[in-house]
């Protein structure tokens, strides 16, 4: 790559960084520190890079995006103007509709995921590694016990259906559901 190529990859990332900020800029997490939301998908990103060996450029911009059009007022239009159409579509695989009850887009993700893209799947992981380990780490303000450990039987059924992606992520979520003891 050129210095410019570089520029302009060096760039949009940071375009995409700014726009998944301040979209989420009121956001918190649900944890006792009320930790910026915006602190996830850059650690979404970051597990694929640092973790997963993953360099796609669109990947990682979807995975900076990926919760952008289902907890804020921004549309997949807007998404495909700023960040083009290959990043939109990846944002839409991992989009939930949010207009259906929450029971219907936990099953339909532990459906979906089998038929996702290569390159959806890696977003799908790095997030659910993201959110394992902040379950792990700290119990969300209003959950209960049980709620936690449905959430991780839940993400480990839409995992399995993600297996083949990325070994070295698989083998983080393996050592998690092995940790919390789901089999």
């Amino acid at each position: 790559m050129s210095c410019d190529e570089v520029s302009t990859v060096l760039s949009q990332y940071t375009k995409c960084i700014d726009f998944a900020a301040v979209k989420h800029r009121n956001q918190r997490r649900l944890d006792a520190d009320k930790t910026p939301y915006i602190n996830h998908p850059i650690g979404v990103a970051c597990i694929l890079t640092a973790e997963g060996g993953v360099a796609d450029f669109e990947v990682l911009q979807a995975a900076i995006l990926h919760d952008t059009v289902e907890d804020t007022d921004t549309s997949f239009e807007e998404i495909e103007q700023h960040f083009g159409t290959r990043v939109r579509r990846l944002v839409e695989e991992v989009t939930d509709d949010k207009t259906l009850p929450k029971m219907e887009r936990k099953r339909l993700q532990i459906e979906h995921a089998a038929s996702s893209s290569p390159q959806a799947r890696l977003v799908k992981l790095a997030d659910k590694i993201y959110n394992l380990r902040d379950l792990q780490r700290c119990k969300p303000e209003g959950w209960t016990d049980e709620r936690c450990r449905q959430y991780f039987v839940w993400a480990k059924k839409v995992c399995d259906n993600l297996k083949g992606t990325n070994a070295k992520l698989e083998g983080i979520l393996d050592d998690i559901f092995l940790k919390e003891n789901v089999v």
